[in-house]
């Protein structure tokens, strides 16, 4: 059982979600990205998503694209994160998930950024905008190195194509809650509990189901988590903490470590 899946064992042994956190590395600068690191798995988070930044990135919304313009103006590289999460990993037992587009991966190439991965100790990688049609090689060399692929279904997706997707899936689904880009939301609505129920008996005993996208606050993460599925991502909440905080670091690392806290809180099955 490789630390994906025992990190979800563990929070469901503990009668808990799993709380997953997305930062982008490198914003506001590649030296702070593990002290933030730090004070999110201190308060709570089960399993790190860093985002690896880019200049188109089409899947989120304007809080993550100006995290990602901050991480590249301050020089941060794919190379750079692939060593910001070994350095991570030296200090924490966290999965860490790298999240990033086709292309950096394409030029690195298949084989360069999965056995770095792989020697990085990063657990999986999610590619929003690689459809499972066109991810064989992209499969076969991720099998090779042992690092998982997590595969993304949207409210649009068919069940017959959730199906297929968790066939090609490893370390937990992603499922988008909603139509749109990523961005903190004021509401969960009754349409992502209902897509939660609908994609729920596909994943059931097969993979974890995570839900993300407009994911921000303790409310929101206990109607998901009492829609049962088995963990939440929340990523524009902590952004936007960075953005907001960069200038004071220690109220930064503060405030991300109490905000953390309190979103693993509402993971509690109550």
């Amino acid at each position: 059982m490789n630390t994906i899946h025992e990190a979800f064992a563990k929070a469901k042994a503990q009668g808990n979600g799993a709380l997953i956190g997305y930062i982008m590395a490198g914003d506001p600068n590649p030296e702070l990205t593990p002290k933030i690191a730090d004070a999110l798995i201190k308060g709570g988070v089960d399993i790190l998503e860093l985002g690896l930044p880019f200049s188109d990135p089409i899947a989120d919304g304007p809080t993550i694209q100006a995290a990602s313009v901050r991480a590249l103006a301050s020089g941060t590289t794919p190379a750079k994160v692939l060593q910001i999460a070994k350095e991570i990993r030296q200090s924490h037992n966290v999965p860490i998930v790298i999240m990033t587009y086709y292309n950096p991966v394409f030029r690195m190439g298949l084989e360069k950024f999965f056995s770095s991965a792989k020697e990085c100790n990063i657990e999986g990688v999610i590619v929003p905008d690689l459809p499972i049609e066109e991810a064989g090689d992209y499969k076969k060399v991720s099998n090779k190195f042992g690092v998982d692929t997590i595969f993304l279904v949207a409210p649009s997706t068919s069940d017959e194509r959730v199906a297929r997707i968790i066939a090609c899936s490893s370390g937990f689904l992603y499922l988008v809650s909603h139509f749109g880009v990523t961005g903190a939301k004021t509401a969960i609505e009754d349409s992502t509990i209902q897509l939660i129920k609908r994609v729920l008996p596909f994943t059931s005993g097969k993979i974890p189901l995570a839900v993300g996208f407009g994911i921000s606050k303790p409310e929101h993460v206990k109607q998901i988590i009492l829609a049962r599925a088995d963990g939440v991502i929340v990523g524009s909440a902590f952004i936007n903490l960075i953005q907001t905080n960069q200038k004071n670091i220690d109220s930064l690392l503060m405030n991300l470590q109490a905000t953390a806290s309190k979103l693993k809180n509402a993971t509690k099955n109550h």
